[in-house]
């Protein structure tokens, strides 16, 4: 199925990206999904991992670290805790990300906190490599 559908990432301060998308991968929490023009209704948490946003031709690939997306056949909104573009994120960043997700993962108290804060230091490493 051709087409476009709206796109927006959302922070809780502001409104970070809203366009018209051909296609957006997701980090949902039960695994990465696909979304085109037409999808049926979902709502999935995210996982720490990449957003790969496909838009008139252009790939963009933003990092979001926790959050939900909801879609419907028209649209995907992503609530992102915090969000960033891959392409700006410097080695240096990434190492301050790094720290404080290993100092999350050090005061985890249960097994989904101690998942959520491994998997955020499992993709800021994966982040890490490409960067360096």
């Amino acid at each position: 199925m051709a087409g476009t559908f709206k796109f927006e990432l959302v922070s809780p301060e502001r409104v970070l990206i809203s366009i018209d998308a051909d296609q957006v991968v997701v980090p949902g929490a039960d695994g990465e999904f696909a979304v085109l023009a037409g999808h049926a209704p979902i709502i999935s948490t995210l996982r720490p991992g990449v957003l790969d946003v496909t838009a008139g031709g252009t790939k963009r690939r933003l990092f979001v670290k926790s959050g939900f997306a909801e879609v419907d056949p028209s649209r995907l909104t992503v609530l992102a805790e915090k969000a960033y573009d891959v392409e700006e994120m410097s080695s240096a960043a990434i190492a301050v990300e790094l720290k404080a997700a290993e100092a999350e993962l050090a005061a985890a108290k249960d097994d989904a906190s101690k998942m959520m804060a491994d998997t955020l230091i499992s993709e800021l490493k994966r982040l890490s490599s490409r960067a360096a």
